[in-house]
């Protein structure tokens, strides 16, 4: 059967999303528009011809926290989440007040952030560096992935057809030192980076550096040099550290110098921090 043009349906439970779908499998489900606004300068000068609106999805909108976890429904606009306070990581607190404004932020969704189709925005890096995993769901499935599997980079998401994002588990893992920072530019992606440290009896237990251009970059293997290691940290500890980095940078083909010569900036100010 052929799409009607500029049909919207509003399901309110996910049977009747699913069955939505399955009846026009072209259409295109729909959270909080953003994307579709900015992309064409502030004008919407064509909409898909069938959306699936997510907006009376009340299991999307929902957020809990338990003892270890915090669950965020996808559909949660980006201010609904800043205004929880402390009990949102820091570095994911930072990089949802740093997207836009807050006319946007109030219609934007974590989810749609997420699963932007043409790029990957912010969210995502931080997301990957707090090991936060994604449900995914279909008319007869539901599966967890972790956020750093969800991409495949340079490609796509690992979504399969007729399926959606709907919560967002993050760990509250409690982090002694913690950065997030937004670089500016003239150019339209974003770059971002993220710096964790977790400490345990003046022993550096845990670290964790995400920088995100066109895909997300992380090195487990420059970051298990440090893990185990007393602080403060010596010097000549903190220059392998970064020289690592550096040669992990130089085989990497997703960024080019400048982005090469902006993260190892980063990355010396903070392990230097850790120094004497």
């Amino acid at each position: 059967m052929a799409d009607q043009l500029n049909q919207v349906f509003f399901p309110s439970n996910y049977t009747e999303l699913f069955a939505a779908w399955d009846r026009f499998p072209h259409a295109v489900p729909y959270a909080g528009g953003t994307g579709l606004i900015r992309e064409q300068g502030g004008q919407i000068l064509e909409l898909p011809p069938v959306i699936l609106s997510l907006e009376d999805l009340d299991e999307m909108h929902r957020v809990s926290r338990s003892e270890r976890y915090l669950e965020i429904g996808a559909m949660t606009k980006l201010s609904r989440i800043t205004g929880l306070g402390k009990i949102v990581p820091s570095a994911l607190r930072h990089c949802l007040e740093n997207i836009a404004g807050i006319q946007l932020r109030n219609l934007a969704t974590i989810g749609g952030n997420i699963c932007f189709p043409d790029r990957r925005l912010d969210c995502p890096a931080v997301l990957t560096a707090l090991d936060a995993q994604y449900e995914l769901r279909t008319s007869q499935t539901s599966r967890w992935v972790s956020a750093s599997r969800f991409f495949t980079d340079p490609g796509p998401t690992v979504l399969n057809p007729k399926e959606i994002l709907t919560r967002i588990r993050i760990p509250l893992d409690y982090w002694d030192y913690s950065v997030y920072k937004k670089f500016s530019g003239r150019e339209s992606r974003s770059r971002v980076a993220v710096f964790l440290v977790r400490t345990q009896k003046n022993v550096l237990s845990d670290i964790r550096i995400v920088y995100k251009t066109d895909s997300i970059l992380r090195d487990k293997d420059c970051e298990s040099m440090l893990t185990g290691k007393q602080l403060p940290l010596s010097r000549k500890v903190a220059d392998e550290f970064v020289e690592s980095w550096e040669t992990f940078l130089e085989e990497s083909q997703t960024i080019d110098e400048l982005f090469r010569k902006e993260l190892i900036n980063f990355i010396e100010v903070n392990v230097y921090n850790l120094l004497d």
